[in-house]
């Protein structure tokens, strides 16, 4: 199981929320006053990104047929990006860094931050970059800060430890902490429209049990839009987006794992994070978190995410699945509650030898 630690988001976890900003926007890579908000260009899918065009964009003009959006150039949240300076961090601290929604961005690493800040200090978009070096600074690079995003970690770590450390510390809200999920999620999304030849933007597959081989678990009779599958592609989807990660090993003959895929997958999840900080009322993702929707624990689903952070676990997903999906549920229990544990007993262990 990866590391909680190296896909951990904390939303909303420092500061208080008064009313609604004005967010700053850019197109591509130049900042400006205005953008044309088209789903393609977004980390989100269609339904999403209508969504965001109505939370973040308040209201259309229309100028020569076309819509054009309009808001004033003030970004409105904070961001830190713990190992800022891995593999992980800096193609994410780029993303975020492009952000309309990030007004600063903190990046802390135990080393060699500083011109990774510098580099990312460059890109003419709107968020002010801080860094941050070493355990005496970790403190500052939280102060103020709405989500933390943490990259760093060691892979192939059992889960929940971040949970458990922060239970340890007094200061674990189960709403507040994600582990990840949305890197099965897009890569679910991208196989399943290249193989039924699908726009891309369209496609949402949800993703269920934990992060790691079997635990995988993809909902293909739950895409949207609804496409059939015979049992053969079931097979071979399910078994591609379980061992994605080692496509990506391999494919980098044993030179790196996937880098650039996660940061991706995390920037989209930074982005709804702000949206839902934000106030938009219809934000949905899937994430690693505690949950009561099986007899496990922690269990990975679709969540609906608010101003507190998770505001409610979507059940329905697992509700109707096909025999296959069903079977396949399942068997991944064992493990991943067999992880779980792993997890919990690491963590503790950790907090004992410290």
């Amino acid at each position: 199981m990866a590391a909680t630690s190296a896909a951990t988001f904390s939303a909303g976890s420092t500061v208080a929320f008064g009313t609604k900003k004005s967010l700053a926007t850019f197109s591509g890579l130049k900042a400006a006053t205005f953008v044309k908000c088209e789903s393609e260009s977004s980390f989100l899918g269609k339904e999403s990104s209508a969504a965001l065009r109505g939370s973040v964009v308040p209201q259309a003009q229309k100028s020569n047929q076309k819509s054009q959006y309009h808001v004033n150039p003030q970004a409105s949240y904070k961001v830190a990006i713990l190992g800022a300076a891995g593999g992980i961090g800096q193609p994410l601290a780029l993303l975020v860094k492009m952000s309309p929604l990030v007004s600063a961005l903190h990046l802390y690493d135990i080393g060699n931050v500083k011109g990774v800040a510098a580099d990312i200090s460059h890109c003419n978009t709107p968020a002010q970059v801080l860094d941050f070096t070493g355990a005496a600074e970790l403190p500052n690079s939280l102060k103020g800060v709405d989500v933390v995003v943490i990259p760093a970690g060691v892979p192939r770590k059992p889960v929940p430890i971040a949970a458990e450390v922060l239970k340890k510390k007094g200061v674990y809200d189960p709403k507040k902490l994600f582990g990840v999920t949305t890197l099965d999620v897009v890569r679910a999304n991208t196989f399943v429209a290249l193989k039924k030849n699908l726009k891309l933007i369209d496609v949402d597959v949800p993703v269920v049990g934990g992060h790691a081989g079997i635990t995988i678990l993809p909902l293909l009779s739950k895409t949207k839009p609804s496409v059939s599958f015979t049992d053969e592609e079931v097979q071979e989807l399910t078994v591609r987006i379980q061992n994605a990660g080692t496509e990506v090993v391999e494919a980098k003959a044993g030179a790196g794992s996937a880098t650039l895929s996660m940061a991706y997958a995390a920037a989209r999840f930074v982005e709804s994070s702000l949206r839902a900080l934000d106030g938009d009322a219809d934000v949905y993702e899937c994430s690693f978190v505690q949950s009561d929707l099986t007899e496990l624990p922690f269990f990975a689903s679709k969540v609906k995410l608010g101003r507190k952070g998770v505001e409610a676990l979507i059940s329905s997903d697992l509700q109707g699945l096909t025999t296959y999906e069903q079977e396949a549920l399942e068997t991944l229990k064992p493990e991943l509650k067999a992880s779980i544990e792993k997890g919990i007993a690491f963590a503790q262990k950790q907090t004992v030898s410290a």
